[in-house]
């Protein structure tokens, strides 16, 4: 009998362990609330072998991130960023199929199918969050923040738009929360170690930043409608086509390096 009463315990602290930690993660590098009238809802992909559905890991993202969107709002935008890695469709168009066939979503939908991981993810749908007011990074909360920390390393001016996105639930997924809780743990601190050691000297260049191994460009001002196509510091513009039926951000090719000229 007390064998028993100490495993429930044991069992309950662990399963209360794993709610407390994705119930922080959710609200970390995040504001409650903003005074805001447009945001932009991003979602990030997890790698899908099947090439015709999300899997089940992506299609709970899907639903929180429709569960995110502020219906006040007067305009909200689902961003569904994931490239494509052993299926031949990418996690973006997955997620926003899912969004929009199975889900009944009508509202706006972009996609960034480049990435092939968290970094790259952040990376490509910044020109997307340039306009918007707020914005919240939807995955499970731990990878969300770890999201977030990205943003904030290499945009800290949108990161002062984030927003609590509504990934986390109390009891949603209890059995899993523990084992999601020691891995994202883990990878989080791994992330925050790799950041340290390339992102601690910053220094001024031509109004962008270079911190590490990451050229920052300069903060931009709201766009109107009419200027998002237009560029902004010199950088090439950013092309948008369309896939199945959906947009697409297409990324230009980096420019090549500068180098210096030598002395005599």
């Amino acid at each position: 009998m007390k064998r028993k009463a100490l495993l429930a315990l044991g069992l309950f602290s662990l399963t209360a362990w794993g709610e407390f930690v994705h119930w922080r993660a959710s609200r970390a590098l995040a504001h409650q609330h903003l005074p805001a009238r447009t945001e932009a809802v991003v979602v990030l992909g997890y790698r899908n072998t099947r090439g015709d559905r999300a899997n089940a890991l992506n299609r709970w993202r899907v639903r929180a991130a429709l569960r995110s969107i502020d219906p006040t709002m007067d305009g909200s935008t689902l961003v569904c960023s994931g490239g494509s890695g052993a299926a031949s469709v990418s996690e973006a168009a997955l997620l926003a199929d899912y969004a929009v066939a199975e889900c009944g979503f009508t509202g706006q939908v972009r996609l960034e199918d480049r990435s092939r991981s968290t970094w790259q993810n952040v990376e490509n749908v910044i020109p997307l969050l340039e306009d918007v007011d707020q914005i919240k990074i939807v995955s499970n909360p731990l990878h969300g923040q770890k999201a977030r920390l990205y943003l904030r390393q290499l945009r800290p001016d949108l990161a002062e738009r984030l927003v609590r996105a509504a990934d986390y639930r109390p009891g949603e997924g209890w059995p899993l929360k523990p084992l999601f809780a020691l891995y994202g743990l883990r990878d989080l601190a791994r992330s925050k170690r790799s950041m340290s050691g390339t992102g601690s000297v910053q220094v001024v260049v031509g109004g962008g930043s270079w911190s590490g191994t990451q050229l920052h460009p300069p903060p931009t001002p709201h766009k109107t409608a009419d200027q998002r196509e237009t560029t902004e510091g010199g950088l090439p513009p950013l092309g948008v086509g369309r896939v199945c039926g959906w947009p697409l951000l297409v990324n230009p090719p980096p420019p090549p390096p500068t180098t210096r000229p030598t002395k005599p």
